[in-house]
């Protein structure tokens, strides 16, 4: 090709180049540039003249960027087809590049170096060591030339590695081959990366050391302006050694890290004194200190604890943190910080009981300076140690050392500060809000990590209170005494709820918070640590005193009195005589108001207060029922009087307050007794329950909304509300039923039960039956209960949601909290508090249907295990329940069906005996599963036709965010759905069920890549049961095996890993039709073609599709036609796979490989992420071996060569 040719074509190029990265040009120009420019890499034969003439030094940077970026694609994608010649010629002119082609270190732009970097690795990755074995030492003559070359070797040794061994991304036999000739000339590469650092700082401390002879006016110790850019080109390489360093720790044998004494470790300590350079030594620091390993290789590490490297490090953090708040010396702060924990996590795991290490001499010089982190202003560094604490606090050894004893005191009284919730970045009231508006966005994101900061602060102080009880509780006592003195200081601003009221963030209130979260933690631990004798009665006595003698109008504060009286209630156990009075301060609180008879919807701290209060008394009669047994008159007159005025509490109070007495009433321990207890206090219930005008409304959905008020036009939103008490009548009666059903027992002690009278007889197995004192009361109002679930059912017919009132049009809507939670976005953090709860009519009337229908399933699914065999025999009650629960299914929204599947169905499912599977569970999960699947699917295929829709087509009046919400909601029916079948028919040996399905989809990502499911997971009783039935069989196969395809991750691995195999293992010993197993076998590779981007997924649906191909395949050849129709499958492999499979004499080749040969076969199916979906494949050749050859084994297989080549090398010298 003439020159001509190639300065006329550079020519065109520099002008595409220019329109491409100029902001004026039009659209239409920059796609025609772009696309020359992109036919000329692909097809233009004289690629790497014109790259090497574009990359001259006398180009602007952007076409010498261009120029190179040529010559990186004919690497990448045409090398294996270059002559021999041609490749030496472009190897040498771009290491000729390297050493004369840029600009000087200081000049020369940053993407430059980074591209001709890539150059060198990608020609290394495909040459090195076999072609090309000079490579290293054409490196070492690069670097002799200056700062320039060194830096840019640098690049290249950095880039290598990453590519080699932290991303991995060339062909194993490569990597082998790479990968083990670094390993053997590491000694030669770690001592010359050494050597450049050590220079190059020396180098450049002695020009910026240099005192120079100045005027006394002028600043000392200056660099001469003459001597600042040599000094700023040594500062440049020795960043780049730290970071190519960083890349070689990690994975080098320790012995190169810890040789000549560590010196490596030493002057890492040495340049965290310096400011340029102590960021990349810090990590470099850390990155040793974490490693794992042999303990044995580990040991040199200790040399940190040694007084040098212990001085080091301490000047270098009292320096960075006297220079105030800049970001670098921050940054540096924070690493220095995870160098010290993970010293801490090495010492722990190096020190122990038959160890030879001894704990350092510095140890105390340690810990003061750790605790100095704990205590800096920055929430993030404080919350940074907490681990680590816990490990030491932990530790066999070091928990006994008396410095660790000591610091105890000096935690704690960090810990007081710490707790206090101050910090958020939108304000100035502490030093910790500057640090936090680095560290955090908004409000929400501070407020969302020092919830978990503080959570994880009270394990480590239990851990430290377990250790020294008397000291926690000691500092509690002080500060509960200070609070309840201290005047109260609301701050800047006032609360909502009423004047002179705390908001959340008032200082008072934040003290509170803290000094309770506190006390809460050190007493329960002491409860735990110290015998019965040593316990500190009179002390805890005297401060119960102080705190029920304290008298507060705030509710926030109120409310962490009430957590107090709580924490210390354990000492009432040892002085009975002061129950009433605690009995009276929580009743008082029950009733709070702010302001009396105020007709102003209460806010939600007024609201906490009280519900906090019932709860308080709940925990209290569960936890210590004994204690509150002699008082249940006094405690039962309390709660008739409270309840005699039905405008007194709500109706959720009311019935916490009967949940607790009737928690005491199974102390009786006599069930006719408790049986007449029951029937008085249910009667008022039942009185309006089974009023022939309740029924009425209960059985009518017309009535119902009449009598609710949801068919109503109201003028006032916020003020008017008629039927408000008819709601709440209703609903006090579904949470009686509820709480009755809940908390209603007989004895734990079997000999107990029987002497009481709750033994009725015996199952054929032996164990024992019993009767609930509650079953009569409850069984008789269950006929009105379906009734209302009908109703409630049917109020989402087109007809009935017609006649709701223009106030209430969308009554049966989600509340928007529930929204935002499912959307995950969080809630303003001040509305939490100040805000009334429901702030309209309609609210109220949404949140009324929520909880009453969440409610009604509460009590179906707490009446199997409430009232067992009476429950089950009911008669008729599969055809019951199918005709209320079940009814109307195709109107109820996914967010109603949700809760109805996991807190009825599940628990009902899960406590039924296995004598009432045929009678009631079958015929009632048998259709409830045929209609899920349809449901589903219906829901999967509009969302899947959505995404491919185009964007325009889709503005419609559906916004998005009701779009995300909709498939969010779809995704959590799925899983639960998926999880109520595992549940059924899965047992549990060694799976485990999540119930609590995580909101976000890709959470399991980090799952190992090799899933094999639980060799146990078999099916229940039940699903054998359910797999009896033919329809019901089939519906449990096809929703198992379509969810695989559906767009959700972590239902698709769960139903892989637990359900389809146990479920078509079942089925296996019948006579399958072939199209059937070619339909699980085609919905296996479905689920590969969604789902394969995702390790997880995709080893799981692997294991999977491999057990149904080695299962099948023997009787049914069509699997192997599914086969043949994989996207770019080899033939002949398949068929070698085939024949090992169907040839039973043939030595088996072990699980693993015949494993990977299966996943190669069907590699054509597995699902790529969108970014690499289009992206052109790299090939890179394998070289000759670099190792001998072993005699081939008996079995020979072009396939399996891959995995058994590198074998050999662990046995060459």
């Amino acid at each position: 090709m003439s020159a001509e040719q190639v300065s006329s074509l550079c020519e065109q190029l520099v002008k595409a180049v220019t329109v491409i990265m100029d902001p004026a040009s039009t659209q239409r120009y920059r796609l025609e540039a772009l696309k020359f420019c992109e036919e000329f890499k692909e097809k233009c034969p004289i690629c790497v003249p014109c790259g090497l003439k574009l990359a001259e030094k006398t180009q602007t940077a952007i076409v010498r960027h261009f120029g190179l970026q040529i010559l990186e694609h004919v690497v990448k994608f045409r090398w294996n087809n270059m002559p021999r010649l041609e490749k030496v010629y472009l190897k040498n002119n771009v290491m000729g590049l390297i050493s004369s082609g840029t600009q000087s270190i200081l000049e020369e732009e940053s993407h430059i170096k980074d591209v001709l970097s890539r150059i060198v690795v990608e020609m290394i990755k495909r040459e090195w060591p076999q072609h090309w074995p000079d490579m290293l030492k054409e490196l070492d003559t690069l670097s002799k030339q200056g700062e320039t070359q060194t830096e840019l070797v640098m690049f290249i040794l950095l880039r290598l590695a990453e590519d080699v061994v932290t991303f991995q991304t060339l062909p194993t036999q490569r990597r082998r081959d790479i990968q083990q000739t670094l390993t053997q000339n590491m000694e030669k590469i770690f001592s010359f990366l050494l050597t450049t650092l050590q220079q190059n700082v020396n180098k450049y401390r002695r020009m910026v050391g240099a005192p120079q002879e100045q005027e006394a006016l002028t600043t000392p110790q200056k660099t001469d302006l003459a001597q600042e850019p040599k000094a700023q080109a040594n500062c440049r390489v020795g960043i780049a050694a730290l970071n190519t360093l960083a890349g070689y720790i990690d994975w080098v044998a320790l012995s190169h890290i810890t040789a000549d004494n560590c010196k490596l470790l030493e002057m890492l300590c040495l340049l965290l004194n310096e400011p340029e350079l102590q960021i990349g030594a810090a990590e470099c620091l850390l990155i040793a200190v974490s490693r794992k390993g042999k303990l044995e290789d580990r040991k040199p590490l200790m040399v940190l604890f040694g007084d040098v490297a212990m001085h080091y490090i301490l000047s270098a953090a009292q320096t960075a943190d006297g220079e105030g708040l800049v970001e670098k010396h921050y940054v540096f702060l924070k690493r220095l910080c995870q160098v010290l924990c993970a010293l801490g996590s090495q010492l722990c795991a190096l020190l122990g009981s038959d160890s030879d290490v001894e704990t350092p001499t510095n140890f105390g010089k340690y810990l003061d300076s750790f605790l100095a982190f704990t205590t800096h202003p920055s929430q993030f560094l404080r919350s940074s140690t907490q681990i680590t604490w816990g490990a030491l606090f932990r530790h066999e050894v070091l928990s006994r050392d008396p410095l660790l004893l000591a610091m105890i005191p000096k935690y704690l009284r960090a810990s007081m500060t710490n707790l206090v919730k101050v910090g958020f970045p939108s304000k100035t009231d502490s030093a910790s809000c500057e640090y936090s508006r680095f560290d955090f966005d908004s409000d929400e994101d501070f407020n969302a990590f020092f919830n978990s900061f503080r959570a994880q602060q009270g394990e480590v102080m239990r851990m430290a209170c377990r250790l020294d009880p008397r000291t926690g509780f000691q500092m509690a006592g002080e500060w509960l005494k200070y609070q309840l003195t201290a005047p109260v200081d609301t701050g800047p601003m006032n609360s909502k709820t009423g004047e002179g009221l705390c908001s959340i963030f008032s200082p008072s209130f934040v003290q509170w918070d803290a000094m309770t979260f506190f006390s809460e933690s050190v007493i329960s631990q002491m409860f735990r640590t110290l015998d019965k004798d040593e316990i500190p009665v009179n002390d805890g006595i005297d401060l119960l005193q102080l705190v029920l003698n304290f008298e507060t109008k705030d509710p926030l504060i109120l409310s962490c009195v009430l957590t107090n009286v709580s924490a210390l209630f354990p000492f009432v156990t040892y002085r009975p005589e002061y129950l009433p009075q605690v009995l009276s301060k929580l009743f008082t609180s029950v009733t709070f108001e702010v302001i009396e008879e105020s007709k102003a919807p209460r806010t939600r701290a007024v609201k906490n207060v009280r519900r906090h209060a019932c709860s308080s008394i709940i925990k209290m009669c569960r936890d210590y029922p004994q204690l509150v047994l002699p008082n249940f008159e006094m405690l039962y007159n309390h709660v008739k009087q409270l309840l005699s005025n039905e405008l007194l509490l709500t109706q959720m109070e009311k019935c916490a307050l009967m949940e607790a007495l009737v928690l005491i009433s199974n102390q009786f321990k006599d069930y006719e007794r408790q049986k007449a207890f029951l029937e008085e206090l249910m009667a008022p219930v039942a009185g309006l329950w089974l009023s022939p005008e309740m029924q009425r409304v209960l059985s009518d959905p017309e009535a119902f909304i009449s009598y609710v008020g949801a068919d109503n036009k109201i003028a006032d939103p916020v003020l008017e509300d008629p039927s408000g008490l008819n709601r709440s009548r209703i609903s006090f009666c579904v949470y009686t039923i509820l709480g009755v059903v809940k908390r209603a027992r007989w004895p734990a002690a079997t000999e107990e039960a029987k002497a009481g009278g709750f033994l009725v007889g015996y199952m054929p197995s032996g164990s024992p039956v019993y009767r609930n004192p509650c079953t009569e009361q409850v069984l008789k109002l269950l006929d009105n209960l379906l009734a209302l679930i009908r109703t409630h059912n049917n109020l989402y017919t087109p007809e009935m949601v017609a006649r709701l009132g223009e106030t209430f049009a969308k009554a049966l809507d989600m509340l928007e909290v529930e929204k935002n939670a499912i959307l995950g976005l969080p809630q303003p953090l001040l509305e939490l508090y100040d805000s009334p709860v429901y702030k309209t009519v309609l609210e109220r009337m949404q949140g009324f249907f929520c909880t009453l229908y969440d409610n009604c399933f509460h009590i179906l699914g707490n009446a199997g295990p409430s009232m067992q065999q009476d429950f089950y025999t009911v008669e008729g009650l599969a055809t019951q329940l199918l005709s209320s629960a079940f009814i109307n299914l195709n109107n109820i929204p996914d967010y109603r069906l949700r809760p109805m599947l996991r807190v009825f169905v599940k628990p009902l499912v899960l406590s039924c005996p296995s004598e009432y599977y045929e009678t009631l569970v079958c015929p009632m999960l048998g259709p409830l599963f045929t209609y899920l699947h349809v449901r589903l699917s219906q829901k999967w295929q509009v969302i899947n036709q959505r995404s491919m829709l185009c964007e325009d087509d889709a503005a419609d009046d559906n916004p998005e965010s009701q779009e995300m919400l909709e498939e969010q909601l779809v995704r959590l029916l799925t899983r639960e759905v998926m999880d109520l079948i595992t549940v059924c028919c899965v047992s549990k040996k060694g799976v485990e069920h999540n119930t609590t399905a995580a909101v976000d989809g890709d959470d399991d990502e980090a799952m190992a890549t090799e899933v094999t499911p639980p060799a146990s997971a078999e099916l229940t009783e039940l699903g054998k049961c359910l797999m009896k039935q033919e329809d019901v069989c089939t519906a449990l196969l096809i929703t198992a095996y379509t969810s695989l395809s559906w767009k959700d991750t972590l239902s698709c691995q769960r139903t892989t890993t637990q359900l389809c195999w146990p479920l078509l293992k079942q089925v296996l010993p019948g006579n399958l039709l072939p199209d059937a197993v070619s339909w699980f076998f085609t919905s296996v590779l479905k689920g590969l073609q969604t789902h394969g981007q995702h390790d997880g997924c995709m080893a799981a649906l692997v294991h999977l599709a491999f057990q149904i191909y080695e299962a099948l395949r023997p009787r049914y050849a069509e699997l192997k036609a599914v086969m043949e129709q994989i996207p770019d499958i080899q033939r002949d492999s398949l068929e070698q796979f085939d024949s090992k499979l169907l040839n039973p004499t043939l030595q088996k080749v072990a699980d693993k490989r015949r494993k990977d040969h299966f996943k190669r076969l069907i590699t054509g199916c597995i699902g790529k992420p969108l970014g690499e979906q289009f992206r052109k494949e790299v090939h890179i050749r394998n070289l000759p071996s670099l190792f001998k050859k072993v005699k081939p084994s008996l079995e020979t297989d072009v396939l399996e060569n891959e995995d058994g080549e590198g074998l050999t090398a662990l046995f060459e010298p």
